[in-house]
């Protein structure tokens, strides 16, 4: 045991960050390819491979972390890259590229709680595979659409939001993952993604 955790619990969570991160980041990459931008594509991006997709410590150092610190799992791929001026509809095409990675994670937590009923499998408090799975797979999607740069959610908000708003967002993108970090710990956000996560979940399940 690790904490209140086994060796294999956090076996299993590693393995369900990795498949749920690795189909987001591949969606990201697909829907560029498919919206005229070849960039993900030439970067060796636009595949199923992990070892494309993966930060060592973003994508597992950070996760196993703050999953044994906080009981929650906090992570990050490396970005899938796109050339805004291939990309077709202009902001709006980039922000179909964001929303695709989120919406996949969410669409894949539908598929594996349907599963679950089907088989009769229980998934309350993630006691099984399935169950981990659909919690990784809600929290990534409700992280990420968090509207605060870099995350996905802010590329979505950018490309309705007006001038003064886009001026501001790319001022504090170098500094966005900061401040997300310390707004989940700190101000309160960590209590409204449990939140919606919970909802989520419920509906689900």
């Amino acid at each position: 045991m690790i904490g209140n955790f086994s060796i294999t619990y956090i076996i299993i969570v590693i393995g369900c960050i990795l498949v749920s991160l690795v189909v987001h980041e591949f969606m990201h990459a697909y829907a560029g390819y498919m919206l005229g931008d070849r960039t993900a594509h030439e970067q060796g991006r636009l595949t199923l491979n992990p070892l494309a997709h993966i930060d060592p410590v973003m994508t597992i150092g950070l996760p196993v972390a703050t999953l044994l610190l906080f009981g929650a799992p906090i992570l990050a791929a490396k970005p899938v890259p796109f050339d805004p001026r291939n990309v077709r509809y202009d902001e709006f095409g980039a922000a179909m590229i964001a929303a695709a990675g989120p919406l996949t994670n969410l669409v894949l937590a539908f598929a594996a709680a349907m599963l679950a009923r089907v088989m009769h499998f229980s998934v309350t408090g993630g006691s099984t595979v399935l169950g981990i799975f659909i919690i990784i797979n809600v929290a990534i999607f409700v992280f990420n659409m968090i509207p605060i740069p870099p995350l996905d959610g802010s590329r979505v908000l950018y490309a309705f939001a007006p001038e003064p708003l886009q001026r501001f967002m790319q001022q504090i993108e170098p500094y966005g993952f900061f401040i997300i970090i310390a707004l989940v710990l700190t101000a309160g956000m960590g209590g409204l993604l449990m939140s919606i996560n919970n909802y989520i979940l419920n509906f689900l399940v």
